[in-house]
């Protein structure tokens, strides 16, 4: 087929232990999924579950021992780390119960939402879309996916992000409000989830700024760590 304009590459993600890499189709993203971090930013409760989307080329793909370096972003004086589970999924579908959910996932990875929180903020107060806040360019850093198999018990495991060597964040998934099955089922009943797309499953509290030279490690148990340093 002949384009009018030259077709976008596809954005991939390395795989742990494999040649090939995985194919990303849409990312979707989980708003307050733990408690503590609901909290601090001012609410609380176990509230239904909601999402935003970035676009899939916000994708920062790190390799494993590897530390990318992420520009600062435009318009912004306030920009936040959230470190994240994000979860690869594999299999698609639609209205998936929380029991099949599993069977859906091809993989596990460390991911960081990164946010311009002013932005975000003053969108908020005008009652407004925030996607400037979140879905900007380069704002979804991730290191390789480790498959199902090889990830371990994922949703037992600790969560953390250091920052300069000091700890910022840090948590365990099954603090999860809503849990990854759940999660799937909730996204998979307003979209048909596709092979490809990714969940951020939300972060835990002590979210913050960073600054130009700062140095983000972020963790999850088993699957390695994700470095990402603001240029």
């Amino acid at each position: 087929m002949n384009y009018v304009v030259t077709p976008p590459t596809t954005v991939s993600v390395p795989v742990v232990g494999q040649p090939g890499c995985f194919p990303v189709h849409r990312i979707y993203c989980v708003g307050r999924n733990y408690e503590e971090h609901a909290k601090e930013m001012g609410f609380t409760g176990r509230e239904p579950p909601f999402f935003f989307m970035k676009p899939a080329d916000a994708i920062v793909a790190v390799d494993a021992g590897s530390t990318a370096t992420l520009p600062y972003p435009s318009l912004t004086h306030n920009l936040h780390h959230e470190i994240e589970l994000v979860v690869a999924i594999g299999v698609g579908g639609k209205n998936i119960s929380v029991d099949d959910a599993p069977a859906h996932i091809y993989g596990y990875a460390v991911g960081l939402d990164m946010t311009r929180r002013d932005l975000q903020t003053e969108m908020k107060k005008q009652g407004r879309p925030w996607c400037i806040g979140k879905a900007y360019d380069q704002s979804a850093p991730i290191g390789p996916i480790t498959p199902v198999a090889q990830a371990g018990d994922v949703n037992q495991a600790e969560i953390a992000l250091q920052v300069n060597g000091t700890d910022r964040q840090r948590s365990n998934v099954s603090k999860l409000i809503w849990n990854v099955a759940e999660t799937i089922a909730h996204l998979s009943a307003a979209w048909e989830l596709q092979p490809g797309d990714l969940i951020y499953t939300g972060t835990p509290e002590g979210v913050a700024a960073v600054v130009s030279g700062d140095l983000m490690v972020g963790s999850v148990a088993g699957l390695g760590e994700l470095r990402v340093q603001i240029a």
